[in-house]
């Protein structure tokens, strides 16, 4: 199974994963978003994304579908390396990252980017 590396705060987390969620709050419009990454071997590919609603520049694309109050959507994007995260702490909140039924928070407090990457692509310092 392939495996995801997180690097945060100078400790580096595997989790055996071939897909992750990463689920936050948009800091100004208070609107959760979703996303469903899948770990491949060309890197990060996004499957999934849905948003509980719009405004502030994060309308949903015009293919997305309403379902269960979440608008839902599947970008066309090709594989990323890695993903960086902020870490500001001045948005009320961080990520949260799931996988294989097993959940981090992130980037909850200010500190360094958090890197999320597959670990045959490991996330340097």
């Amino acid at each position: 199974m392939p495996a995801l590396c997180i690097l945060a705060a100078g400790k580096m987390t595997v989790l055996a994963a071939s897909l992750f969620s990463l689920s936050w709050t948009h800091s100004v419009q208070k609107t959760e978003w979703r996303e469903t990454w899948a770990v491949t071997p060309d890197g990060l590919v996004l499957e999934e994304a849905r948003v509980k609603g719009s405004g502030a520049g994060m309308d949903p694309p015009e293919d997305a579908v309403f379902e269960d109050g979440w608008w839902v959507y599947r970008p066309n994007r090709p594989p990323l390396p890695s993903l960086t995260l902020a870490a500001s702490g001045a948005t009320g909140g961080g990520w949260t990252l799931c996988a294989e039924g097993q959940c981090l928070s992130l980037g909850e407090t200010a500190g360094a980017p958090i890197t999320v990457a597959p670990c045959d692509r490991p996330p340097h310092e």
